[in-house]
């Protein structure tokens, strides 16, 4: 029984098919971003969804905080949180431990909201993953929990 080494051009067009198939994932789960907004509010947008989603799963937080851990522009978070706010999806207070600094946190509708969408969207997914076998999944989480702690090198800049 003899083992062959893979070359570098099969690694190539297997490393291509692994690209290919996490782009078509990128898109669906930004398209799922989406809709998921709209869902809860037909004016809040994916990055907004996120943001709430985050609050929800973490509880209260700074908003620069968040922005890090999102990797979002401080900008940008200033914005969301403003419109957050003003459809009654988030509130802000002022943080004991440094009157300057404020803490955002979801009210009960985005709690509910949010529930209602991410039972929609297990199900879903439910559904979609019971055409695999437990140990289909169970390997495919394996290996998502491999690429995921892999360290991912920073895109040199000029």
């Amino acid at each position: 029984m003899t083992s062959e080494t893979p070359t570098e051009a099969e690694y190539a067009r297997a490393i291509a098919s692994v690209e290919e198939e996490l782009g078509t994932l990128f898109r669906r789960a930004r398209s799922m971003w989406k809709e998921s907004a709209a869902a809860i509010h037909p004016d809040l947008q994916p990055i907004g969804y996120k943001i709430l989603a985050s609050l929800v799963n973490s509880g209260p937080a700074h908003a620069g905080a968040l922005a890090e851990l999102l990797a979002i522009d401080k900008s940008v978070m200033s914005r969301q949180v403003r419109t957050l706010e003003e459809l009654d999806l988030a509130e802000s207070t002022p943080d004991p431990s440094d009157g300057r600094a404020r803490i955002l946190s979801p009210t009960p509708l985005a709690r509910e909201r949010i529930g209602v969408v991410r039972a929609t969207n297990q199900a879903l997914l439910n559904q979609r993953l019971h055409e695999w076998t437990p140990e289909e999944l169970q390997h495919f989480a394996e290996m998502l929990g491999r690429l995921a702690e892999t360290p991912i090198p920073r895109i040199a800049r000029d």
